[in-house]
């Protein structure tokens, strides 16, 4: 009988420590929920951080071509890659100039896409990626340092009111097609 009530004791302060943890890893998750949001406007091929409302930086970007489009939707920034490696179809493309990623790697949570620099800044402004968002490697750089995992990511495929007070009145944009990523 002794033995039983000391394994009950043990097993009651596992518990305590089981719960404790958890409930101190819920707090540290509501306190890191940012308000910060990255919009992205596939139209204008520009990409907005907004914290608390106010816009910090606009950067310009490629977009997907037309018949490998952007997702669009609101997802969350799940891997942070700096100097990151490219994987395709039986290629492995390391970390360098020739790296069509870039020198970082912004992975969303929508499988196979994400947000990075490029070895082809002549596309930015264009829709010429593979459906991920591509951006000049210095803003790219830049962008890194300002987000972290979990952040909010939006991708409009239409315009409304708030991209227009983010991007600024639209202008005629065509559909420029370059090749590549």
């Amino acid at each position: 009988m002794l033995k039983t009530e000391e394994q009950l004791r043990r097993l009651a302060a596992l518990t305590s420590v089981v719960i404790i943890s958890a409930a101190e890893a819920l707090a540290q998750e509501n306190r890191t929920q940012s308000t910060r949001r990255i919009v992205i406007s596939i139209p204008d091929r520009s990409l907005a951080v907004i914290e608390s409302g106010r816009v910090l930086k606009v950067y310009p970007t490629a977009v997907g071509a037309s018949i490998t489009p952007t997702p669009t939707g609101s997802y969350r920034i799940i891997q942070r890659i700096p100097n990151p490696t490219w994987y395709t179809k039986g290629r492995v493309v390391p970390p360098g100039k020739s790296n069509p990623l870039g020198t970082r790697w912004l992975g969303l949570s929508v499988k196979g896409y994400g947000i990075h620099g490029t070895n082809n800044p002549s596309s930015i402004g264009h829709n010429a990626s593979h459906g991920c968002i591509r951006m000049r490697n210095q803003d790219i750089e830049e962008l890194f340092e300002l987000v972290s995992i979990g952040d909010r990511v939006e991708l409009y495929r239409e315009r409304t009111a708030e991209l227009e007070s983010i991007f600024g009145a639209a202008e005629a944009v065509g559909d420029g097609v370059a090749a590549g990523q």
